[in-house]
């Protein structure tokens, strides 16, 4: 509900010629509790003064939140942003200069508006192009409205209107998608061949790993004397048991496992700068030696 208060009603003075401002039936006459309070020096007394201010205008406050209801946020939540810009309105207001509902509602909406820009985007973007986003939005609308929703502005068109470069208009229709996100279950595709957005996306390749091995021991691995290159590939590629490689090789089997460790013990240590670290200490597991001698024996 609305009425007609004056601004002598309100306890605040008007220029002359300046129509009699409507005001909200939320919008209290506090005007001799901000004097009060412009005089007061922090101490207890102050602070209650203040909270009661608070109090009293915290309906209006509320009535501007509801305004930015079913923009992806709650209203509880857009309720406590505006009573946050409301507090900031109460230790900002300075009395002479004119009504405190002509400073808080500004105040108010600008806290909500910058909560919405600050917290809400699903992909965070600068703040520029979020400014960019915000003219190209406000451009193709009235674009639209001119032509009639008949076709879609062109980016010539927008830059006109809007005062960019066509470069800042392409940047702002990107960021028009993203104040939020697609969700990774989406459809992209209708039909019994569908399939989901995750669906289309990379993963990490675990062989990316097995060609830092190869190039790290393969310099390594050519140093060896032919018997103990001979020995790994035995052991590693042809999955050969210690066993038979001693009796293939005429020594024993504890022999050919002091091979294994010490070859794999040269290259690991040459391949990691002599830090003797980061690479699998085990002869029998299949670690660098095996995928590094692969490397150096096909070549």
């Amino acid at each position: 509900m609305l009425v007609n208060v004056s601004a002598q009603a309100s306890g605040t003075s008007v220029r002359p010629g300046t129509p009699a401002r409507r005001a909200h039936d939320d919008a209290p006459d506090t005007a001799t509790a901000f004097a009060r309070l412009a005089a007061m020096d922090t101490g207890p007394e102050r602070d209650r003064v203040r909270d009661e201010l608070v109090r009293d205008w915290l309906p209006m406050a509320h009535r501007i939140a509801g305004r930015f209801r079913n923009r992806g946020e709650s209203l509880e939540d857009l309720r406590q942003v505006a009573a946050m810009g409301l507090v900031k309105a109460v230790d900002r207001y300075e009395p002479e200069r004119g009504a405190f509902e002509s400073y808080a509602v500004p105040t108010i909406t600008g806290e909500i508006k910058r909560h919405f820009r600050d917290r809400m985007w699903t992909l965070r973007v600068p703040r520029r192009v979020q400014d960019l986003r915000n003219k190209v939005r406000v451009a193709r609308r009235e674009l639209s409205q001119t032509s009639g929703g008949s076709a879609e502005p062109s980016v010539a068109d927008i830059a006109a209107l809007a005062g960019l470069t066509e470069e800042e208009v392409n940047a702002g229709m990107e960021a028009l998608d993203s104040f939020s996100a697609l969700s990774l279950d989406a459809e992209m595709a209708s039909g019994d061949d569908g399939y989901s957005l995750a669906d289309t996306l990379g993963a990490p390749d675990a062989a990316y790993d097995v060609v830092v091995d190869r190039e790290a021991a393969k310099q390594g691995l050519r140093r060896l004397p032919e018997r103990e290159r001979a020995i790994l590939y035995m052991r590693f590629f042809e999955d050969m048991t210690q066993s038979r490689i001693a009796d293939h090789l005429g020594i024993s089997q504890m022999h050919v496992s002091r091979l294994i460790s010490r070859s794999c013990a040269r290259v690991r240590d040459e391949a990691l700068g002599g830090s003797g670290a980061g690479l699998p200490s085990d002869p029998g597991s299949h670690g660098p030696c095996p995928s590094g001698y692969a490397a150096s024996h096909e070549q």
